[in-house]
């Protein structure tokens, strides 16, 4: 299942490699998915940030708020490069509980006060969840499936399985669980990018834009209870954008006229 997929992506990855990735310096290409991916998962969840905002802050800090947002939002931000910086610095570690909570901590640790101040960052939720239009199950009963998710998340990366199938199917699974207060979207995209970083595949970054489509695939686990449109939708999410990105490089490698 999925060979035309993998097959596809991983020939469109040796041409991204090369094209891309390996002509830019290590410190700039993780600065550059550190902003773009930070922008659109935070997006996702609400935040208005634009990725020229996004730039700003990362290169400017908290004395730089761009105009028009809000101190909490910029926080989010912030919040987000720190976890980011995290699963970057530590792809050595195993794929368990520890490397999930404390991504969580990460993530949430200075907006997670005023959006649910009787809970703490980095431990799961202890009450029932719901999100848009959907009311999770029993938090104790999800929550004690975590365990399982991240062992059988782990083996699968130990058995070999193609890194992108693995972290779209943990993708569903973790947000079907949802096991924290606050931040499950975005400690979910982070702990799927950990699995193909740790890989050595390009990230996944889903757009603003592919929001909708990113739900309803999300959705039709708990419906059809199937995952094979989520990980249709990460291999044509991570194809888009390397083809985009040859594309914008080729064409911005072309001469052009000044006068």
């Amino acid at each position: 299942m999925f060979e035309k997929e993998i097959s596809q992506y991983e020939q469109l990855r040796k041409d991204y490699q090369a094209k891309i990735i390996s002509k830019m310096a290590s410190k700039e290409w993780m600065d550059y998915n550190e902003i773009l991916f930070s922008a659109h998962s935070c997006a996702i969840e609400g935040n208005s940030f634009t990725v020229d905002d996004t730039r700003v802050l990362h290169e400017q800090g908290m004395n730089m708020i761009p105009v028009g947002r809000s101190l909490l939002e910029c926080t989010e931000i912030a919040d987000h490069f720190r976890a980011f910086k995290h699963i970057v610095n530590n792809l050595d570690s195993p794929f368990d509980e520890s490397l999930l909570k404390e991504t969580n901590r990460l993530v949430t640790a200075h907006t997670l006060p005023y959006r649910a101040p009787d809970s703490i960052a980095g431990e799961y939720t202890t009450v029932d969840m719901a999100a848009g239009d959907t009311v999770f199950g029993d938090h104790s009963i999800l929550i004690s499936r975590v365990p399982k998710l991240m062992e059988s998340t782990q083996r699968a990366i130990s058995d070999g399985q193609h890194p992108m199938v693995v972290a779209a199917k943990f993708h569903g699974y973790f947000e079907y669980l949802h096991p924290f207060r606050d931040g499950n979207g975005r400690t979910g995209r982070l702990m799927s990018n950990f699995i193909l970083m740790q890989a050595g595949h390009p990230i996944v970054i889903i757009k603003l834009e592919e929001r909708d489509a990113y739900i309803s695939a999300l959705k039709r686990i708990r419906k059809d209870g199937t995952d094979e449109f989520l990980v249709d939708f990460f291999f044509h999410t991570a194809i888009t954008r390397m083809e985009k990105e040859i594309e914008q490089k080729a064409r911005n490698s072309k001469p052009v006229l000044f006068f």
